[in-house]
C-alpha cells in the first residue's frame, strides 16, 4: 500500500488527484493551511466517503519548513505531489513577492528537506507552460528555452530548474509536469474559463445579465483537469524521473471558449466591438453581450502557448482527450446543473 502526500489538496488538481489515488488504494495525506479550514468544498465528499479512513489532512504551510519536515518524517510518504502555491497569473503582478515565495523559494525548501531524508521519495512538481512565456517557436516541448513574462512564470521557471539541478546533483526522483492550462467545474471563479462558464450558467438561470472579460483574442492550450492529474501519477510510476509537457496541442482563444460555453446552454453571444449597428441587431434578437473591461488586461501577455506532449505519449502512454471548446461545453453544463438541481 503506497502513501502519498499532496501539497495543495484543496485545489482543483489536488482534489482530482486525491480521488484517483484513493481509488488506486493509496493512503493519502494532504497539507492544508488553517485558512483553508472553510475552503474544502472540493474534497469534502472524500472526507465522508467509504475510503475516508485513508485520507488524513495536516495543518501546515509551504513556508513553514519545520512542520513540513515533521510531517514527512512521521508519515514517510513514498510520493509527494507539489501542487500548492499562488496559481493565478494575473494576480502575480499584484502580489509578486508572495508568488515567488510560495512557488519558488518554498520549492527550494522542499527539495532541501528531501535531500536530507533518510529514505527515497518521488516528487512531482507542478510546473507550468508560463515558464515559456514568449517562446521563439510553437509548439513547445521539453527542450524549449524558458522565457517567462510574468512573476508567476518566473517563479515556476526557478522552481522547475531547481528540480532539474537536485535531480542531477543529488539523484532525487524529481519530475516537472509542464502543464498547459487545464480546467474543470472545480476551477476557481477568478479564472477566466470558470468566469465564462459560470457566467453563462447564471445568465441562463436568470441570475446574471452580463460577463466582463479582458483580452478576447488571448489564446491558450486548454485541457481537462482530471486527465492531467492522471499524467502526474504516471510520472511517478516511471522507472526514471524526467520532465514532461502536458498539453492538447491545440490553441483556443478566449472568444472561442466563450462562444462554445454559451452555445452549449442555447445562448446567442454577441461581442462588444462588433460595431454599433451589428451589436444593436444582435441585442434585439436576444443575444447576450460579452463586454470588455480594460482592468482585466495584463501588463504583459504571454504569446500563443501550445504544447507538444509527444514525450508523454511515448513514455507514459498519456495524451489529452478533451480539448478547448469541449472543455468549455462540459464546464458550462456542470455549472448550469449545479444552479438548477
Amino acid at each position: 500500500m503506497k502513501t502519498a502526500l499532496i501539497l495543495g489538496i484543496t485545489g482543483q488538481d489536488g482534489s482530482y488527484l486525491a480521488e484517483q489515488l484513493l481509488a488506486e488504494g493509496y493512503v493519502v495525506h494532504g497539507l492544508v493551511r488553517r485558512a483553508s479550514m472553510f475552503n474544502r468544498s472540493r474534497i469534502e465528499h472524500l472526507r465522508t466517503a467509504p475510503a475516508s479512513g485513508k485520507l488524513t489532512l495536516h495543518y501546515g504551510d509551504l513556508t513553514d519548513v519545520t512542520s513540513l519536515r515533521r510531517i514527512l518524517e512521521k508519515e514517510k510518504p513514498q510520493e509527494i505531489y507539489h501542487l500548492a502555491g499562488q496559481s493565478h497569473v494575473g494576480l502575480s503582478f499584484e502580489i509578486p513577492e508572495v508568488t515567488c515565495q510560495e512557488n519558488g523559494t518554498a520549492t527550494l525548501s522542499l527539495l532541501e528537506i528531501l535531500r536530507d531524508l533518510g529514505y527515497p521519495v518521488k516528487l512531482y512538481h507542478a510546473a507550468s507552460s508560463e515558464i515559456f512565456g514568449a517562446p521563439a517557436a510553437a509548439p513547445q516541448n521539453e527542450g524549449t528555452a524558458f522565457n517567462p513574462v510574468n512573476p508567476y512564470g518566473c517563479a515556476k521557471a526557478f522552481a522547475a530548474q531547481l528540480c532539474r539541478v537536485y535531480r542531477n546533483a543529488y539523484g532525487l526522483f524529481a519530475c516537472n509536469g509542464i502543464a498547459y492550462n487545464h480546467e474543470s467545474p472545480r476551477r476557481g471563479e477568478n479564472f477566466v474559463t470558470r468566469k465564462i462558464t459560470l457566467g453563462a450558467a447564471r445568465i441562463k438561470a436568470g441570475k446574471q445579465t452580463e460577463v466582463l472579460l479582458g483580452n478576447l483574442d488571448s489564446r491558450r492550450d486548454w485541457g481537462w483537469a482530471p486527465e492531467y492529474v492522471t499524467a502526474m501519477r504516471l510520472m511517478l510510476q516511471a522507472k526514471a524521473p524526467g520532465d514532461y509537457v502536458l498539453a492538447t496541442g491545440r490553441a483556443c482563444s478566449v472568444r472561442e471558449f466563450a462562444a462554445a460555453a454559451f452555445a452549449e446552454l442555447g445562448l446567442e453571444l454577441a461581442f462588444e466591438g462588433q460595431g454599433p449597428a451589428e451589436l444593436a441587431r444582435r441585442k434585439d434578437t436576444g443575444a447576450v453581450v460579452l463586454r470588455i473591461n480594460p482592468k482585466f488586461y495584463r501588463p504583459v501577455e504571454s504569446t500563443t502557448l501550445v504544447g507538444d506532449a509527444a514525450l508523454a505519449k511515448s513514455k507514459l502512454s498519456w495524451s489529452a482527450k478533451t480539448i478547448g471548446p469541449d472543455v468549455a461545453r462540459q464546464m458550462a453544463r456542470a455549472d448550469f446543473a449545479a444552479l438548477t438541481p
